[in-house]
């Protein structure tokens, strides 16, 4: 039995739809059962036969989070504790969604070319949401090194605020928008990432996993460049009924309280060693979008 903590939000949703399609047996909680409360999760947890503890529950507003210290800390640092304490306790695994934010977003070079984050790369976030992640995952691999820890960047998905609702919605109230172009990342879309998820889950019956693991789609772009595919596929779609001009910004330009990543592309090498296939950005924003336009 898997337990799905934070099965409403965007991931959590796109998780339980594919345990449902593939009638894999879960159990789902979101905001009705409190991460922070150890009682109730032990006594939610009593007698379900619970093997695998997946959480997508997080905090996080980054810029809020600067000003929601305590909250954030609770729902990020001590949250993801109590699921890793309960997992020893009932022998269960503990599978944790975390952040690009652990880096510092300042490039690794290698000859003069930045390089992808690796899994053992140094971290050394900025702000209050990234370390609160940080911490987090330091907490749930202290109580056991069984437990997984899988970082994640630049998601979007059917549900939930995400960047390209966001691009969507401004695209048709505006002629022109301007998006940051001198930030790097890898879009992912919630419905790979819940694919790669299951095949963890599954690979572990073969040989046993654990420790850290990155995923992302394949590929890197800038939020403007992914903005101009938006508007590019919004239009082929049908999404979009009129023209916006897209122009770049830099961070500079659009200053937010918590700084922001300028360079977060994680390697995926670690886990496409298992087999994992991981595609490519473009090829899953053209799907997302073609399901979009036929909702």
């Amino acid at each position: 039995m898997i337990w799905l903590v934070g099965n409403k939000g965007m991931l959590g949703t796109e998780l339980a739809r594919l345990f449902e399609s593939l009638a894999i047996p879960f159990v789902g909680t979101d905001r009705e059962l409190s991460i922070l409360d150890m009682a109730a999760l032990r006594a939610f947890a009593h007698g379900k036969g619970i093997s695998w503890i997946i959480n997508c529950a997080a905090y996080t507003a980054v810029d809020k989070a600067e000003d929601e210290v305590e909250l954030c800390t609770a729902l990020n640092v001590q949250g993801p504790e109590n699921l890793a304490r309960l997992a020893r306790e009932i022998g269960a695994r503990l599978l944790h969604i975390s952040t690009d934010y652990v880096f510092s977003g300042t490039p690794i070079l290698d000859q003069g070319v930045p390089r992808p984050y690796r899994e053992d790369d140094p971290t050394g976030p900025t702000g209050v949401y990234g370390k609160t992640k940080r911490e987090g995952e330091e907490r749930v691999l202290s109580l056991s090194q069984d437990n997984i820890i899988l970082r994640t960047a630049w998601l979007y998905g059917q549900h939930g605020n995400n960047f390209v609702f966001t691009m969507l919605r401004l695209m048709k109230e505006r002629e022109r928008i301007g998006v940051v172009a001198d930030q790097r990342g890898s879009p992912t879309w919630a419905y790979d990432l819940s694919q790669a998820i299951l095949s963890l889950i599954n690979l572990n019956t073969v040989k046993p996993l654990s420790g850290i693991y990155h995923y992302t789609n394949e590929g890197e772009t800038t939020w403007y460049d992914f903005a101009r595919e938006i508007f590019r596929l919004g239009r082929e779609q049908g999404l979009l009924a009129r023209d916006c001009e897209i122009s770049p910004l830099t961070t500079d330009q659009y200053p937010t309280k918590a700084r922001r990543p300028a360079y977060s592309v994680l390697s995926k090498e670690k886990i496409k060693s298992l087999g994992v296939a991981i595609p490519h950005w473009q090829d899953s924003l053209a799907r997302f979008m073609s399901q979009l336009a036929g909702a």
